[in-house]
């Protein structure tokens, strides 16, 4: 449908989104670009269950957005085919 990128910020529930961007400061600008299937949070992180886990996924999206380019999309595919395939890292 064209509402996502392969590489990006994933997207949150709309009720975590509403929340979030009351508690973390600069949390709207992650929702400035397409959200991604894969990204830098998810090969460096685990599932997000605390707020200073957002905080550190939200550094993580917005370095993607100020990294953008076919170059970074290429090094976080490659992150995240080691993921799956290889289990290393995030889980």
């Amino acid at each position: 449908m064209g509402d996502m990128s392969l590489v990006g910020p994933r997207p949150e529930r709309p009720f975590f989104v509403i929340k979030l961007q009351r508690d973390i400061p600069y949390f709207r600008q992650r929702l400035f670009v397409k959200p991604g299937v894969t990204g830098l949070a998810q090969v460096k992180f685990k599932y997000a269950e605390r707020a200073e886990d957002h905080v550190e996924k939200l550094q993580c999206g917005l370095a993607s957005i100020r990294n953008m380019g076919i170059v970074y999309d290429l090094q976080i595919l490659l992150e995240t085919v080691k993921v799956m395939l290889l289990q290393k890292g995030s889980r």
